[in-house]
């Protein structure tokens, strides 16, 4: 496969009355102006007030059973998987997570402004690759699914140039063409999607990747989206760069190790990540996304009264773990 600090969340500008000055050219006296209009509170509330007057069922938590534990030296990154969008290449991952497949892989491309590549050292390697036991060699591409009025699919507002309507479906960023009667999940920072050779069946999962710079959308729909990174992207982000053709490390030493890759549902419990992430079928969302088009916190002096699908990061918040 061919493989900033953001300024803080913007004071909306009002407008005030002006007293009009005038010579009393009569020696009339004219009567003081009226007082400034009082201000008007914001129609838009600020992030932070949607998000506190959000209630308990405003929020989800994670399936264990469609979540990963990337386990790397520096932490642990937690994937949510999308099985409505790829199902096939969704269970793959399970089934190689399961049969021990990513034990001691490594990070074997990191490429600056692009993504990050998780893979067997040896791949191209026929006598030192490592044997995929139950899980399948390689898949029919799950670039696109039927798309039908049953799938929830909360849109945005605002248009988008890669797709007649983008929006978010299950949690995840998602588009759609209903024309076409297809729908896919775009390549945003930190998309998790399935690497694989020119070949569109080429692909499997025992190689994935994970976005890590500016959104590269020309992606959509020529690789099968699995996933998202819920936490623990700093990580993958501040990975050193690889200095070899399309961000490879050059040397074997270079690579940064992963130590494994496990189904949450497979993690005991007192060892899982509990968190929670916000609906994306709620009236709690929909202002959430307007707090994001019209941002009105104290640093914004303009609002945009637009947003980019890949702009919105999804909330997400730690709670107790179940006994």
């Amino acid at each position: 496969m061919q493989r900033a600090q953001l300024p803080p969340p913007s004071p909306s500008r009002h407008l005030a009355a002006r007293g009009l000055g005038l010579a009393a050219a009569f020696a009339v006296v004219l009567p003081l102006p009226a007082a400034a209009a009082e201000k008007k509170p914001d129609a838009t509330p600020t992030t932070a007030a949607v998000l506190a007057a959000t209630r308990p069922g405003d929020w989800r938590m994670l399936d264990a059973q469609d979540t990963l534990y990337l386990e790397l030296p520096q932490g642990r990154v937690v994937i949510e998987l999308a099985p409505a969008f790829a199902p096939n290449h969704v269970a793959n991952i399970r089934a190689l997570a399961r049969e021990h497949y990513y034990d001691d892989v490594a990070i074997v491309r990191a490429q600056d402004n692009y993504l990050v590549q998780i893979s067997d050292p040896d791949a191209k390697d026929e006598a030192k690759r490592r044997p995929v036991k139950t899980a399948k060699a390689s898949l029919p591409p799950e670039f696109t699914t039927p798309w039908n009025a049953r799938i929830a699919f909360t849109a945005l507002p605002d248009r988008d140039g890669y797709a007649p309507e983008v929006g978010f479906s299950g949690g995840f960023p998602a588009a759609r063409d209903r024309k076409a009667g297809r729908a896919w999940l775009p390549n945003c920072y930190g998309t998790v999607g399935v690497g694989r050779l020119n070949a569109p069946d080429s692909g499997s999962g025992a190689e994935l990747y994970v976005t890590i710079g500016t959104p590269p959308r020309q992606l959509d729909r020529n690789t099968t989206v699995v996933g998202r990174v819920v936490q623990g992207m700093d990580l993958l982000s501040a990975l050193p760069r690889g200095s070899g053709r399309m961000g490879g490390y050059d040397r074997p030493e270079k690579r940064p190790p992963v130590q494994r890759i496990r189904v949450a549902a497979d993690v005991p419990g007192n060892e899982r990540s509990a968190l929670e992430v916000l609906r994306t079928d709620t009236p709690a969302f929909r202002a959430w996304v307007e707090s994001q088009r019209n941002r009105r916190e104290p640093f914004y002096v303009a609002q945009a009264g637009h947003v980019d699908v890949c702009n919105l990061p999804l909330p997400v918040r730690a709670v107790q773990p179940s006994p």
